[in-house]
């Protein structure tokens, strides 16, 4: 698989209008962090709709309960329960997180890394150092660590895709928005290096999405003034991610898709 990135699509409406066949991820098991609320807990309804196994990922271990019994009520795969406090893991957690995915499920054919630490918005000059170790850590560190420990698993798969939730700020940094713009321009980064370097295993791809304005908690608190009703539901994005994480999507790698403006 040649790398073909290095560039941003905007936007990319064969994803938005991507049609997924109901069992598109049957047999798989997907990791998503986050999932626990907003972007992240739709895409692991939606994934264990479309026939996947679950990793639910987060701090808050009631929100991560309370999807894994949604996913029960509707008769989807069994989903699991894995949480970890990015803010506090060192490597040997994520090794220990990678571990525990094989010895309980045997398998890892993608992960979604949606979990995002977002500080306040505020003025360069009155962020703190520990400011900048957190949200790089979790935003950036994080996401690096936890694919580089399941990156054996994700070899051993004969289709795996990793997708990345990135930022309008990544690549459009703006006052007031920080560190956060900077970890998500690294992860851009992130994703485009990892391309190249995995051109040699054509069954790994890895990409990241810009979702845009949708409803979701972040959202609600970086833009209090605005009429959340008003926007598009996270559900919108869904088609998306679907085809990332499909099969339909091999070969397509170190891509930067933004799904709204």
């Amino acid at each position: 698989m040649a790398y073909n990135g290095g560039f941003r699509n905007v936007p990319y409406p064969m994803m938005k209008d991507y049609q997924a066949p109901p069992d598109l991820l049957q047999g798989r098991v997907i990791l998503v962090t986050g999932a626990g609320q907003g972007i992240g807990r739709t895409a692991a309804l939606t994934f264990a709709a479309h026939g996947a196994t679950v990793i639910l990922h987060g701090r808050d271990v009631k929100k991560l309960e309370a999807v894994y019994d949604a996913i029960e009520a509707a008769g989807h795969p069994h989903a699991a329960i894995f949480p970890l406090d990015f803010l506090k893991a060192g490597e040997a957690d994520y090794k220990a997180f990678a571990e525990a995915i094989h010895s309980q499920l045997g398998r890892l054919d993608g992960i979604l890394h949606n979990a995002a630490y977002l500080p306040n918005i505020t003025l360069l000059e009155n962020e703190s150092l520990d400011l900048w170790t957190k949200s790089l850590k979790a935003n950036l560190s994080g996401p690096f660590a936890l694919t580089k420990a399941c990156l054996p698993l994700l070899k051993a798969s004969p289709d795996a895709s990793v997708v990345m939730t990135s930022d309008h700020h990544a690549s459009h940094p703006a006052a007031y928005w920080g560190v956060f713009a900077v970890a998500k321009g690294g992860v851009e980064s992130l994703v485009k290096i990892w391309a190249q370097e995995w051109e040699l295993h054509p069954q790994l791809r890895i990409n990241a999405v810009v979702p845009g304005p949708v409803q979701s908690p972040q959202r609600r608190r970086t833009h209090p003034g605005e009429v959340h009703e008003s926007l598009p539901a996270d559900t919108t994005l869904m088609p998306a991610y679907l085809y990332l994480m499909g099969k339909d999507s091999a070969g397509t790698s170190g891509r930067i898709i933004e799904l709204g403006s």
